[in-house]
Order: C-alpha cells, then structure tokens, then sequence
C-alpha cells in the first residue's frame, strides 16, 4: 500500500479510502466487518462514512456498525484514521441538521457514541450551509477540537469559492481550517477541474474523490450488459445512452492496456496530482480485492494523453471558457 499526506496536513493515509455507505443496507454487519478487517491487511487505513449512512435500516445504522467492530479490540480503531460528516438531519426537528454550532455539537456527539471511539481523525461538512457563518462554524470546531473529539476539518460537494471563505474565515481565527475537499470526480464528471481543485490545492486541500467508477459505468459496463450480467436504470442509463460512444472506446483502451476498465478509472484518479485518494466502496470482498488491483497499475503520459482524448476534461477557469 502506497501513504500520502492529508492534503497539507501531517497526517498519513493510504491511496485508497475505504468507503462504507453500503455497509448496512447492502452488505451485512459480519460481512461489513469482514471487509473492514481486509482493508487493514491491505494496508488500508482511511475509512469513511457519515452520520447520516443507513439507508433503510436507519439513519446512523453505519456508524454503529463501524463501532461494533472497533469495540472487538485488536488495534482497529488505533490502526483507522477515521472520516465521518456532519449535516444530515435524523428528523425534520428544528435544528437537526445543517452546520450550526449547537447541530455540530449534537451530531458529533452521536457520531461518537455510536462509532464507541472517543474521537474523530477527520470531522467533514458533508455539505454547504448557506445560512451559518463561518465564524460559528469555525468556533464550534475549534471548541470540540480543544475537547479532543476532532482533530481534522474536511469539506464535501464544496464549489471552489465556498472552500476560499471557510479558509479566509478560518485564517482570521489563526486556525487551521480545512485539510480536505470530497467531491464527485472520475473520468465521466470532471467539473471539479473548473475551480474546486484550483482552490483546494491554492488552499492545500486534498482532493478524496466519491464515486470513482461513476456508480459502475466506469466498470466495464457496456461488456456486461452485453453479456446479461447487469441491466441500469434511471440517471445511469441515461449516462450509458449518452455516452455510449466513449465507454465502449475506453472499454476497448482498456483492453489494449491488459487491465480491467474500473483499474484504469482509479489508477487514472491515482495519478492526478490534487488526489489523495478515491473512496472505494465495496459491498463485497471481491470488489475490495479488485479495486486494491488499481494500486498495480501504472499509466504513462501516453495513456493518460487517450484518457483525456476519450473523456475530455476542464481547463482552469477562467481558461475553461475565456481567452
């Protein structure tokens, strides 16, 4: 396993993220902690979720299944630096949600009980709220961060401007502010090269890409639906009629290249300068198994050159669309 630095943070995690929103609604609680287990023999040490994982089983029920496994003891959670989010509401309840202080110091809280740890490696807005300034969100981090629950501010779905006032914000406090930006980001969705990217690495921010593989189109799915093995519907299937034409010339490159089509997807990402690393999120061991296979893989200028020929990326704005 390769380790990086957290953006321009001291902290060490490894190239992959172990994402875990399916653990729970799609993977059971003994096979969740069974892939959790592998990660560590992987050398996987970066795990993410968010209060709000559960799906049908109830908001929370992914944390608290993260927790049993740390409760059985062996090192797992002194061996995880472990990433979870703050914004998602439990009840329509006025002031659940959101990024107030008095919802951060809630939902943190409940995060940590029901994670069974004491505190939090890296505390992330999962999302933008417009309606809290950043001074309160900032002075409810920096209080639960001289109470030891955190030790990392992180960001999510963030436009580039919004990173900029969160670390201007923060630099008026002298306080740290953000390590880390989690945005959509693969060969399909690339906008986050417009501004995000530009801002978190003038903020030094690292980029931990969700849904690398773009919910499976990605994985070689024009191969498997011709050979019955999966069947999309909705958004994705849209994208697959859309964007046919380019998948199968990706699939096809892969190919040339000896590799899978979802090893191609994350070893591209791995070699993009601003990522620290994408969040794979397995519902079985076998999908863990084979995303680790990305780390093997090994992209030359050429490559990587047909990669941005078949699915053109963002210049930097304002390059992207003026002179």
């Amino acid at each position: 396993m390769d380790y990086t630095h957290l953006g321009r943070s001291g902290l060490t995690v490894s190239r992959l993220a172990l994402g875990t929103m399916n653990f729970g609604p799609e993977t059971s609680e003994p096979d969740s902690h069974a892939i959790m287990d592998s990660a560590h023999e992987y050398g996987i040490n970066f795990f993410d979720t968010a209060n709000g994982y559960g799906g049908s089983l109830g908001f929370g029920a992914t944390e608290t299944i993260i927790g049993n496994w740390f409760a059985t003891g062996g090192g797992r959670r002194e061996k995880t630096v472990l990433a979870t989010k703050v914004y998602g509401s439990p009840s329509n309840w006025p002031n659940d949600g959101k990024l107030s202080a008095f919802n951060i110091r809630q939902s943190l809280d409940a995060s940590l009980r029901r994670l069974q740890t004491d505190h939090i490696d890296l505390y992330q807005f999962h999302h933008v709220d417009r309606a809290t300034p950043w001074d309160e969100i900032w002075q409810a981090m920096e209080t639960a961060v001289a109470q030891g629950k955190v030790l990392y501010a992180g960001s999510s779905n963030f436009a580039g401007w919004h990173i900029a006032a969160a670390q201007e914000a923060a630099r008026r406090r002298n306080y740290n502010g953000l390590v880390s930006e989690q945005s959509i980001y693969n060969l399909l969705t690339r906008d986050i090269e417009l501004e995000v990217i530009p801002s978190a690495q003038a903020n030094g921010l690292g980029i931990i890409p969700w849904s690398p593989l773009n919910g499976g189109l990605l994985g070689g799915v024009v191969r498997k639906e011709r050979e019955g093995k999966r069947r999309l519907e909705g958004r994705a299937a849209d994208t697959l009629a859309t964007r046919r034409d380019a998948l199968e010339r990706y699939e096809d490159f892969a190919d040339e290249l000896g590799h899978e089509p979802g090893d191609v997807a994350l070893a591209w990402l791995l070699h993009q300068p601003a990522v620290t690393a994408p969040i794979i999120g397995p519902r079985t061991q076998g999908q863990l198994d084979a995303a680790v296979r990305a780390l093997d893989v090994s992209l030359d200028a050429a490559a990587l050159a047909k990669l941005d020929e078949i699915f053109p990326g963002r210049k930097t704005a304002p390059e992207d669309y003026a002179w």
